[in-house]
């Protein structure tokens, strides 16, 4: 039966409704932003801890339904924020892994419109099993009822400073002296914020400006006995892989290196786990920092970003795929059954990072 041009008119317009009312519902809920075809590249530099999941494909995915495509470069972060000639790149957000980077990002007169930490990580030692079995040994190392490692990481210190042989602390497998490596504390955040655990340790408290004068030629004799220092986590702690037990006996990285790697070949870790070769162990310093992740927004644009991040989808895909806790510290989803128990449900013994003004002096003293 043909229509009469009243009853196709009121379709049309019925449609039309239809069409506007899905328009303005889908311009209100920003995660369905790409569904109207506008796009929003963002450039900015970012921490290399984050360079696996900026790039994994769900993520890229959800970060599409909220209308963006980030456009990021690798830089340290004590880099991105000091550094004139990533600046001068025009950066629209920067994505360090520190708190304290804000504080220093103000300093050298970057415009910062907004800010907010959107990821957690504590920083963690990593080790091998049979050096773990020798600081257990020696008291340096303890395991919790849940199988969790804690490290005494002030003894370990001090015994470093002493000069003491890998056979003293219990580990008979390795010759020379004990050491620990971290990254290059004046470009990547691990070894920035090592470098402040390890000032308040010495200290007794958060150090402060006064300490620096008492305790600061212990953590420069600490960073001298490492050696060479990598510019980024993720190199030193792709050293640490290749150069197994011999090469790297114990490193200072992130908590979410060891989940990121294990979530990339499951099936390898499982082959590790029943090897009789020496095998990663995580231990947890007693106490830690957490390195938060805060997203600092110089160009507006980039607020969308932060709001992106924060959405429950990101936040799962960052802990379950990532091994990134939330902005509290927390777990934010159900981990991999590769994971297991691997990692506590939270870390509960954490020390304050010492100010900008006492890092932004110490930084200096442990220049390569």
């Amino acid at each position: 039966m043909a229509l009469s041009r009243r009853a196709f008119g009121v379709g049309l317009l019925g449609a039309g409704v239809v069409g506007t009312g899905g328009y303005f519902a889908v311009r209100d809920r920003p995660e369905l932003q790409g569904l109207l075809g506008s796009r929003t590249t963002l450039f900015g530099f970012v921490g290399g801890e984050k360079e696996a999941f900026l790039a994994d494909p769900d993520v890229i995915r959800a970060l599409g339904g909220y209308g963006l495509t980030v456009d990021s470069r690798v830089a340290g972060s004590v880099e991105m924020v000091r550094e004139r000639a990533l600046l001068s790149q025009h950066p629209q957000f920067l994505w360090p892994s520190s708190s304290i980077m804000v504080d220093i990002a103000k300093q050298n007169g970057i415009s910062i419109r907004n800010d907010r930490v959107v990821l957690n990580t504590p920083i963690v030692v990593y080790s091998w099993q049979p050096v773990v079995d020798g600081l257990v040994k020696a008291g340096l190392v303890t395991v919790t009822n849940e199988g969790h490692h804690q490290l005494d990481l002030k003894a370990l210190l001090d015994a470093i400073l002493a000069g003491s042989d890998w056979s003293k602390l219990g580990v008979n497998s390795l010759y020379g002296r004990a050491r620990i490596v971290s990254t290059d504390p004046n470009r990547s955040n691990s070894g920035f914020m090592f470098a402040g655990l390890v000032l308040s340790l010495f200290s007794g408290n958060v150090a402060t400006s006064a300490d620096l004068a008492t305790f600061g030629g212990k953590v420069q004799a600490i960073f001298r006995n490492m050696g060479f220092k990598s510019p980024s986590s993720g190199k030193l702690f792709d050293q640490y892989l290749a150069g197994g037990l011999g090469g790297e006996p114990m490193i200072v990285g992130y908590e979410n290196q060891l989940v990121e790697w294990i979530l990339a070949d499951p099936a390898r870790w499982e082959r590790i786990k029943a090897s009789a070769g020496a095998k990663p162990v995580v231990l947890y310093p007693r106490p830690t920092v957490h390195s938060a992740h805060p997203l600092i927004v110089v160009d507006e644009n980039a607020n969308r970003l932060i709001e992106a991040l924060s959405s429950p989808t990101l936040q799962e895909l960052a802990w379950t795929r990532h091994g990134f806790r939330g902005p509290l510290g927390t777990a934010t989803g159900n981990a991999d059954s590769a994971i297991g128990t691997l990692l506590p449900a939270e870390v509960d013994s954490i020390l304050p990072m010492p100010d900008a003004g006492v890092m932004l002096s110490l930084l200096p003293t442990l220049a390569s």
